[in-house]
């Protein structure tokens, strides 16, 4: 039975990225790597690094875990495994290297393949917010500031503006990806002692055959700001989705229902209370969010490491990196599912323009008097203050108040009191923003 909710409930192809089996194929990979640099400079026989690689074909999990279960130390458990498998050119294996060599640089290895997977999710998901920007570029609603009718908007507006951060954060983990891209060979405390004279040459062909770049200066580790970096991006990649989450939760709220999330025929959204419909996919994704946060701030305080590095980041990184990736990954799968299935109501849309009976409109009225000449701007926002305040606790169209106080007659009205008109270059906007 699946302890983590990551095991089965949040799974996605990246859980292979992180499994047992994948890091210990990466660890082998540079194992293999360190052999041919040392077959290369003539340390070793130049057959060694194939008998190891196919070796490595021959190792198997479980046999790594029984030498673990007896020394305690899972990276000497793999190369005391790739050394049994090895014959002769088994007493090569892991020559000069330090743990963290191979540990520090697979996981990097295991952190590109990742992000190169989070790209395709997050490439799925940037393809349904264009989409959705496009259909609705003239989509008219209301815009809300601090919770409360402002100006008319549109739904395409809301949808250019979650595309261009999904860029903003897409960007983001590009760079992450090139400064995580680095492996060490640099022995115990990164002085490169073990390897002799040719240290900085053994790093640099094991780099070039694992197609990363050398961190330039290491101690026993790479250091954690690099890995701390692509946590903090995946922790704002989730964000970003939390944020759409919550917009959409908030506009599926009973009193406002402009949109919801897709809810099936079968679909239960209670066990007591028959007729709900709860979002309750826009909040797992709001809840797991919190989570990536949580395990960004782990990762920082992994940074300051004592010494030449202490096992203090060891325990808590095998759960927060491939958890991180994994959820970061089912929320943009989640993400895009929701916002496919998205479903509008244009009367509710409608009548929400039209609840506060036109207060919505204020702002156009008080630019219209500027503009004509009967007032100067303060004095025009100051007097259409007070007739919205009236309008507001009489419950009065403030239409028909500016009327009344010959501010504008029944044409003009009639015009600036249009919302569908008063959406700016929304349009345009849109169009531009979601431009590859």
């Amino acid at each position: 039975m699946a302890v983590s909710p990551f095991e089965e409930r949040y799974r996605t192809e990246m859980n292979a990225v992180f499994d047992d089996e994948a890091k210990l194929r990466k660890w082998m990979a540079v194992e293999v790597a360190l052999a041919k640099a040392h077959a290369q400079l003539g340390n070793i026989p130049k057959d060694a690094p194939a008998r190891i690689a196919a070796a490595a074909e021959r190792v198997t999990p479980e046999r790594v875990a029984e030498i673990e279960e007896e020394i305690h130390h899972d990276l000497m458990a793999m190369v005391r495994a790739l050394t049994e498998q090895a014959g002769g050119a088994g007493k090569y294996v892991h020559l000069g290297a330090t743990s963290y060599d191979i540990e520090d640089t697979a996981t990097a290895l295991i952190f590109i393949e990742a992000i190169e997977q989070l790209e395709q999710s997050l490439g799925a998901l940037a393809t349904t917010l264009k989409k959705l920007a496009l259909q609705h570029k003239g989509t008219v609603c209301i815009g809300r500031t601090h919770g409360q009718h402002a100006v008319p908007t549109t739904y395409g507006m809301k949808f250019a503006l979650y595309y261009q951060e999904l860029k903003r954060n897409q960007e983001r983990l590009s760079e992450a990806k090139r400064r995580i891209a680095v492996g060490k060979m640099s022995g115990a405390v990164g002085t490169m002692a073990t390897f002799g004279k040719h240290g900085p040459k053994i790093q640099e062909l094991v780099m070039k055959e694992l197609g990363l770049e050398e961190d330039p200066v290491t101690n026993q580790v790479v250091q954690r700001d690099r890995h701390a970096e692509v946590l903090c991006a995946l922790a704002l990649t989730a964000a970003f989705m939390e944020k759409i989450a919550k917009e959409i939760r908030n506009l599926q709220r009973t009193e406002i229902c402009e949109i919801s999330e897709p809810f099936s025929s079968k679909q239960v959204g209670s066990s007591t209370m028959p007729q709900k419909r709860n979002p309750h996919k826009s909040e797992r994704v709001c809840s797991l969010a919190r989570l990536v946060r949580a395990n960004a701030m782990t990762a920082m305080e992994n940074i300051s490491l004592e010494h030449e590095r202490d096992l203090t980041n060891s325990a808590n990184e095998r759960a927060i990196f491939g958890e991180s990736f994994i959820c970061v990954d089912y929320m943009a799968l989640q993400m895009a599912k929701i916002l496919d299935g998205l479903v509008f109501y244009p009367e509710n849309i409608k009548r929400n323009l039209e609840l506060t009976q036109g207060l919505i409109m204020s702002e156009r009225v008080m630019i219209h008097l500027v503009e004509t000449g009967k007032f100067g701007r303060q004095d025009a926002h100051e007097t259409v203050r007070q007739l919205a305040q009236e309008a507001f606790s009489k419950g009065r169209h403030l239409k028909d108040l500016v009327i009344a106080q010959k501010l504008l007659t029944k044409k003009e009205a009639d015009e600036l009191f249009d919302y569908s008109t008063y959406i700016g270059h929304a349009k345009k906007i849109v169009e531009d923003a979601v431009k590859d």
